[in-house]
């Protein structure tokens, strides 16, 4: 659970440092909205240090969570609610994820 946690914090902090430019850029936003964007980022590459395993293996997992974690996103934020397809990608991707992220050791 730890796991996973860690990698849905470091997803919500990878899509929020990526989503304010895109608000200011996209939707005529404060330009200063970068300032917690680049913030957000930088707490998105130190929360990926913070994992046990090997940085690819990391990476690889971590891909996973950011799908499912922008399905969620794309449903709270932009109001949209994915479709059973976007859900079965996530489901696929996660199954991935946890294949790679939860090997014995």
């Amino acid at each position: 659970m730890k796991t996973l946690s860690l990698y849905l914090i470091t997803a919500i902090a990878e899509i929020v440092g990526c989503y304010l430019p895109w608000l200011w850029l996209r939707q005529g936003g404060s330009a200063w909205l970068l300032l917690p964007a680049a913030a957000s980022l930088a707490a998105f590459a130190w929360l990926l240090t913070l994992h046990d395993a090997a940085s690819g293996r990391v990476y690889a997992a971590y891909g996973g969570v950011y799908i499912g974690a922008a399905l969620i996103w794309l449903w709270a934020v932009d109001g949209i609610r994915p479709s059973t397809w976007d859900m079965a990608g996530a489901a696929v991707a996660l199954a991935g994820m946890s294949i790679i992220a939860f090997q014995p050791r």
